[in-house]
Formats: structure tokens, C-alpha cells, sequence
């Protein structure tokens, strides 16, 4: 098991390169590099020369893509041309560049449906050409489990592997967005072993003061932070991933407002070394 970051914090203005020689020189191993307009990695920047540029910085670090992250999200009415354009270019790059999987979402509810019906009625369409493209070119996609995305909780998990069977469709697994909800993240990873291909190194702090105060309903009683600061039981779920068969990445997804990019990376990148 590696341990690698997500470049958002970064910044739009960040290259690549300089990205990911703080990255090597601070020990990561991986990357999990945006791509699409405005990403750290644009297919005009890779599909000219094939990823040689790119590759050279890659050799030179010592450094692996374990995803390439294409978050944009689209709407069901005039969203889904521009979003499927992009996730091509995004299958090409995976491909050329050899990343472990392409992180996206599933989506937002379509108007007037539940999140369990967009997935069922809405998402074949989109999904499918695009899965078999990726099949094509030996790709997996990995949708990752945001909240606010069709992919809530496990029955949506569910519905996603009932709609998607194909082998190469599985999750980047986040255990915060499961844990806010007081969902058992745990279980999950033994339910769903087969479809974990990438998973978000991503903590979740409580603030009971607030939520008794405010209660559940509010969003002013939990926070997003860096592994080891917050309820995950790292050692827990890197012991359940092990017993799954997960031998991947853990990618450090930065949202925690206590710490500046790297400090935070630093940090968590100290806390899970101890573990994996």
C-alpha cells in the first residue's frame, strides 16, 4: 500500500512538475492529478506527445499517477455533451500515462428523481459508451462516494454495482463521507472488496459541542481533516483493506482549514506512514 495526494490544493496556477517534485522530495509516492479544463493535467498537455513530458517527471520523481480525478460535475439537461467529451480525453490520458484508475462522480439527482432512480434511469445512458470506451483501453473507472453525489450510502453503492456490473466500474472509496453520516465504513469495505479502486485518505472531525447545541440536521457540528485528526480509525480500515485484497494507494485529500496544503500533506503523510 502507497500513500499519495489529491493536487486541488494546490491551486489552478501550480504545474504539474512543481507539484510533483514537492511530492517526491516530501515522500509521497503517488499522485492523484486533476484533469479537464483547469486541471493539473490537461489532455493538451498529454494526448500531443503521447505523456513523454509528462512521463520524464514521473521517471525523474520516482513517482506514479494512482488517478487521474475528473470531479466536474454536470446537469441531466445541458451538462452531460461537455462532461462525456472531457472523460474521453480523461480515458486516453489514464491509458497513455498507465494511472492506476480515473476518479469521477456518478452524478447529482436528476429533476424530480431520487438519487437510487438517476442512477438507475439517467446514468446508463451517460456511463455506458464511456465504460466501454475505458474497457477498451484497459481503464477503470472509480466513482467516488461524495454525499452530495447520487453515490449517499450503500444502497446507492448497491445500485451502482447492480446498474454497472461491468468489472472495470468500481469506487474510490472515501470514509469520511460514510462516517459523517454515521454509516459504518468498515462494512462497507467488506461489502463492496471487489469495487475498491482507489481510496481517499480523508478524516472527519465532531464537534459535539455544536451538534448538541445545533443538532444533526445542521452542517456546523463536523469538519473535514487530515488523517489522524478526526474519528476514522486509520488503523482500522487500512487493516480491513489489507484483509480485502487492497493493496493501492492512500490518496490524502486536504480539507482540513487548520493547516496549509503542505503542512497538512506533511502531516498526514507522517501519521498513515506508521500504519501501511
Amino acid at each position: 500500500m502507497n500513500i499519495g495526494l489529491l493536487t486541488v490544493p494546490f491551486g489552478k496556477a501550480a504545474r504539474f512538475e512543481e507539484i510533483a517534485r514537492w511530492a517526491a522530495h516530501a515522500g509521497f509516492n503517488a499522485l492523484e492529478v486533476t484533469t479537464g479544463p483547469g486541471g493539473h493535467l490537461t489532455a493538451a498537455e498529454v494526448l500531443p506527445d503521447d505523456g513523454k513530458k509528462v512521463k520524464k517527471i514521473l521517471d525523474e520523481t520516482g513517482l506514479h499517477i494512482s488517478s487521474l480525478a475528473y470531479y466536474n460535475l454536470f446537469n441531466w439537461t445541458d451538462g452531460v455533451e461537455a462532461y462525456c467529451r472531457n472523460m474521453k480525453e480523461a480515458i486516453t490520458m489514464t491509458q497513455i500515462l498507465k494511472a492506476d484508475a480515473l476518479c469521477t462522480f456518478v452524478g447529482m439527482p436528476a429533476p424530480g428523481k431520487s438519487k437510487i432512480q438517476t442512477i438507475r434511469e439517467n446514468a446508463p445512458a451517460v456511463f455506458n459508451p464511456l465504460i466501454q470506451e475505458a474497457e477498451k483501453r484497459k481503464v477503470k473507472i472509480a466513482f467516488e462516494n461524495w454525499y452530495e453525489t447520487n453515490l449517499q450510502h450503500l444502497d446507492c453503492f448497491q445500485a451502482v454495482t447492480e446498474v454497472f456490473p461491468q468489472p472495470n466500474v468500481g469506487f474510490n472509496f472515501d470514509p469520511s463521507h460514510l462516517a459523517r453520516q454515521g454509516i459504518d465504513y468498515l462494512a462497507a469495505v467488506m461489502e463492496f472488496k471487489d469495487r475498491i479502486f482507489h481510496t481517499h485518505a480523508k478524516d472527519v472531525a465532531m464537534i459535539e459541542s455544536k451538534r448538541s447545541r445545533c443538532g444533526t440536521l445542521s452542517n456546523d457540528w463536523w469538519e473535514f481533516a487530515i488523517p489522524g485528526y478526526g474519528m476514522i480509525s486509520w488503523g482500522e480500515y487500512i487493516r480491513a483493506l489489507r484483509i480485502c485484497g487492497y493493496d493501492g494507494v492512500l490518496s490524502i485529500e486536504h480539507e482540513d482549514r487548520a493547516f496549509n496544503p503542505k503542512e497538512g500533506f506533511e502531516k498526514g503523510l507522517r501519521f498513515l506512514s506508521a500504519l501501511v
